[in-house]
This record gives C-alpha cells, sequence and structure tokens, in this order.
C-alpha cells in the first residue's frame, strides 16, 4: 500500500510540473507575442469628392478639368481606401501599404496583376544611430504633395506633383548628420517602374535635408535614364521643398523644381518644366484652417504633355491658384472645400458647349477624408 501511495505521489509531482511547464512556456509564447504586437501599427484612410466645373464640361469631355493627378472626376467620386502594416523593431522593420480604388491606381500605373494594390513595401534596418538603409518600394523624396489625401493640404494636387515622380523602387541610405542636418543617396529603377526594371538602367537620387523646430527644408536631386537607353536620354532632377511655421496660426510652404531631359536628336533641345508654388495657411480655430496654393507651372520643347497645347517651339505655362478650408468634422474625419481657376497660356480647356477655346478653367471641388 506504501508502494502504491509513493507512486501516486510521485505522478501527482510529475504531473503537477508538466501542468507547470505549460503554463510558463505558454506565459513566455503570450509575452513574446505581446512584444512583437507592441511595435505592429495599423493605419490608413479612405477619401471621397464631388467637383463640379463652373466654366467648363462635366461629361468628362477632354479639356474640361486641368490635367492633374486624382481629381478629374466629375460629380461624386471616389478617391482610394488606404490601408498601412507597420512593424518597428529596436533594429529593422518594414512598411505595407496597401491601396484600393481610382485614385490607388493612377498613383501605381505602371504595376500589373496583384501588385496594382501596392503603394508601398520596404524593409529597413538602422545599421546604427546615424545610418539607415531602405530596400523595396517607396513614395518619391521629391516635391511638396504625396499621394495620400492626409498629407496634403489642398485636395486637387499641383502640376509639378502629377508630372513627377510618385514612387521609387530600389536602396536608399539615410544619415543624421546631427539633430538638424540629415542626407540621402539612393540607387533606384526608372522612375514609377517599381515592380521590376525592364530597362536594365538605373537612376541616382539625392537629398539635404534641415530642420528645427519651426520647420524644415529640403534639397532633392535625381539623375538617370528613365528607360532604354536608345529610346532616351538621361533626366536631371532639382526640387526645393520647404515649409516653416512663420507664427503660432501662420504657415508658409515653398516648393520649386526643374526638370530637364536631353534630346536623342543630334543638336536638339532639351525638353521638360520648371515651377513654382508657393503654400500659405492660416489657422482660425482649432478645427478651421484656410489656405492657397499658386503655382506657376511652364513646359519647354513639349515638355511632359502636361498642358496640352504649346506654341510654335513646344513651350506653354499655366498658372493655377486653388483655395482650399480644411474642417475637422470630428475625430479623423475632415472635410475640404475648394475653389480652383487654372489659367494657361494656351487655349486649352473646352467651354460648357464643349467647344475647345478657353485658356481658363474655375471649379469647385469638396472632399471628405477619415483618417485612422
Amino acid at each position: 500500500m506504501k508502494n502504491v501511495t509513493t507512486l501516486f505521489k510521485n505522478a501527482c509531482l510529475i504531473a503537477l510540473a508538466f501542468v507547470s511547464f505549460t503554463s510558463i512556456a505558454q506565459e513566455e509564447e503570450t509575452s513574446t507575442l505581446d512584444k512583437v504586437l507592441e511595435n505592429v501599427t495599423l493605419s490608413g484612410s479612405i477619401d471621397g469628392y464631388y467637383r463640379y466645373n463652373m466654366t467648363s464640361r462635366n461629361d468628362g469631355t477632354a479639356g474640361s478639368v486641368p490635367a492633374t493627378s486624382f481629381a478629374g472626376q466629375s460629380g461624386f467620386a471616389l478617391g482610394m481606401a488606404n490601408i498601412i502594416l507597420g512593424y518597428e523593431g529596436e533594429k529593422v522593420g518594414f512598411v505595407a501599404d496597401l491601396v484600393f480604388g481610382p485614385k490607388g491606381e493612377d498613383a501605381v500605373f505602371n504595376s500589373d496583376g496583384t501588385a496594382q494594390v501596392i503603394n508601398q513595401l520596404y524593409a529597413y534596418w538602422n545599421v546604427s544611430n546615424s545610418v539607415k538603409l531602405t530596400m523595396g518600394n517607396f513614395n518619391t523624396f521629391l516635391g511638396y504633395e504625396v499621394i495620400s489625401p492626409t498629407g496634403n493640404f489642398n485636395y486637387s494636387t499641383s502640376y509639378m506633383f502629377s508630372y513627377g515622380p510618385f514612387s521609387h523602387t530600389g536602396l536608399k541610405a539615410d544619415f543624421t548628420i546631427n539633430d538638424k542636418w540629415s542626407a540621402m543617396v539612393a540607387v533606384m529603377n526608372p522612375t514609377d517602374y517599381t515592380e521590376n526594371n525592364p530597362f536594365d538602367t538605373y537612376i541616382i537620387g539625392a537629398q539635404v535635408g534641415y530642420a528645427n523646430d519651426n520647420g524644415s527644408a529640403y534639397l532633392n536631386f535625381r539623375y538617370g535614364n528613365e528607360g532604354a537607353t536608345a529610346d532616351v536620354e538621361p533626366t536631371f532632377q532639382v526640387d526645393l521643398t520647404t515649409g516653416w511655421d512663420v507664427s503660432d496660426a501662420f504657415y508658409l510652404g515653398v516648393n520649386a523644381t526643374y526638370l530637364t531631359t536631353d534630346s536623342t536628336v543630334d543638336g536638339g533641345d532639351a525638353s521638360g518644366f520648371y515651377g513654382v508654388a508657393l503654400y500659405p495657411q492660416i489657422k482660425t480655430s482649432e478645427k478651421f484652417t484656410i489656405g492657397l496654393r499658386g503655382e506657376y507651372f511652364a513646359e519647354f520643347a513639349g515638355g511632359a504633355g502636361a498642358i496640352g497645347g504649346y506654341d510654335v517651339d513646344g513651350d506653354a505655362n499655366v498658372f493655377a491658384t486653388t483655395l482650399t478650408g480644411s474642417y475637422n468634422v470630428a475625430g479623423g474625419l475632415t472635410l475640404k472645400p475648394e475653389l480652383r481657376y487654372d489659367a494657361a497660356s494656351e487655349d486649352v480647356f473646352v467651354d460648357t458647349d464643349g467647344v475647345v477655346g478657353e485658356s481658363g478653367v474655375a471649379s469647385f471641388l469638396l472632399g471628405a477624408i477619415y483618417k485612422f
């Protein structure tokens, strides 16, 4: 009987040890999972808009709207749904940024199949406190405006943004020089070829940045062959992006850019564009801010085909004035009423009868953006 009792005690002790070990293992697994989830973020936005052309057609007739990105449909129209999954570890991390909807399709126009929903997809490594390496598909470092409507004050976009690069795929290195100065260098596929490289040519990117508590300024460069070497010559772009809090209520942003592509014809003129835009904004209350974008954009030798009509030398220019209000309704919902007038040097717009012959077009837009 004593042997049976001893055997029973031993069995109980073994069972208790097994249960304790299992519980500890489960706690360790839960603790590890919790630590991983602490570094995972999920964010994004959805947006849509209503547009009415006051001096032109509202039936999609060519020339009835400015040839800028993302907000060119009449009536009630969809923007995009944006979902961003990120992981930020001590040394490494990743971002998977997905877009769905008409604006998303326009943003990733050089992708095919399932890649058409990928806005950004990259991994990074913090090599040290001053060096960070990023590889994959990332939105461009050039310009003042971005693809996501949550990153722009105006709902409609500028000519400089619309005809500059949207995204790149490649390898970039960011350097923190000190608490104010930074730098970046990159090797990338031809611009907007984010899924692969069909040309076996590459472009170089570079940036020098300065930032303090009141604002920042970035001088950006890209240079390289943007296609097959037999078809195009190298493109060079220099871009300045800066913005400063002049006071608690007044902010001023500036974007200036110059792009040129050499001619494939011996002795031919280089083509390209240049422009400048001012972004003054006044905060009138905790919920409402009003801002203006005044942009001058000019093309030479045919440029990028942005304006759509040119003189005998292939030159044209446009001045676009956009007045936008930004009202935070509650939580993450923002409404943006907007008036815009584009005045071109050539008669490139149609009138209300659909006849080409107008140099200007006026429109009203109401954007709705929800950010989470």
